[in-house]
């Protein structure tokens, strides 16, 4: 059985499905190595406007599979720290490769996100929960340290240092309605709206141009980087003139005028 189930359930959108329940999705060797390996195939797919990231049976993703993770590839025959070096370096690359990735990532969280769970969510551009939503920072619980998996940059930065400091310190539980307070999630609903919430975000990102929203995605994440107002705004200055250089702009307008909705490329076509 496949780690990783790949679908779309709804036009332009591919949903990616953790898939190891009876562990609650927690992440082994394989089931990393298959998610770059979607990831990798999605950065490429202009079909794919929007993906949602989820879990089967009763949970997002539970972490590090303490019962047995296995290898990174290539980590055969390597010593103990390089081997475990690989392995630690090939689960972090997750995150980059999802922010990095062209396409908006949803979280829909069904149940425990802990430890690496908690990271995948993260790293997702939007997270909607479902009721039986749960998150941790499991990693301090384990005996190391609270800081992995890029959790200690991206955490204070959505919830705010003080709120991340006291969960990365203490690895407590919190559930969906905490973390909706905190703003950890956008919003709560019942589990078994979950799919249909996370495809109506889906379809009102989908209706704009696909390169405005990927640029618009690629900037909103640099500006979590930039150290001043004036690098930001020379950062939003050259993407909106080399945004303005495709269609999509121009069919923005035109069918706002005609009072229609817009009919975009996959990756608009080029301006006269």
């Amino acid at each position: 059985m496949s780690t990783l189930l790949v679908d779309r359930p709804d036009e332009g959108v591919v949903r990616i499905t953790l898939n190891r329940p009876g562990t609650l999705n927690a992440m082994n060797a394989e089931l990393v190595a298959e998610l770059h390996d979607a990831l990798s195939g999605i950065a490429v797919d202009t079909s794919c406007r929007v993906v949602l990231l989820t879990g089967s049976g009763r949970g997002f993703c539970a972490g590090l599979d303490l019962g047995g993770y296995g290898g990174a590839p290539g980590s055969d025959g390597l010593g103990r720290v390089e081997g475990t070096f690989a392995t630690q370096t090939h689960i972090a690359a997750l995150v980059p490769r999802l922010r990095t990735l062209p396409q908006p990532v949803i979280a829909a969280v069904n149940g425990p996100a802990a430890g690496g769970g908690l990271a995948l969510a993260l790293a997702s551009d939007i997270r909607i929960a479902a009721a039986s939503a749960r998150f941790n920072v499991a990693f301090v619980r384990l005996g190391i340290s609270g800081c992995d998996i890029g959790v200690s940059w991206l955490l204070p930065r959505l919830i705010g240092a003080s709120r991340a400091w006291e969960l990365m310190l203490t690895g407590r539980i919190i559930g969906a309605e905490e973390a909706d307070h905190i703003g950890l999630v956008l919003r709560v609903v019942p589990d078994g709206e979950l799919l249909q919430a996370a495809l109506e975000t889906a379809g009102l990102i989908a209706a704009n141009s696909p390169w405005g929203i990927r640029m618009t995605k690629e900037v909103m994440w640099s500006q979590l980087e930039v150290a001043s107002l004036q690098a930001g705004i020379d950062l939003e200055n050259r993407t909106q003139v080399l945004s303005s250089m495709t269609g999509d702009m121009q069919e923005a307008v035109a069918a706002f005028l005609e009072k229609r909705p817009p009919r975009y490329g996959n990756t608009g076509t080029a301006a006269p």
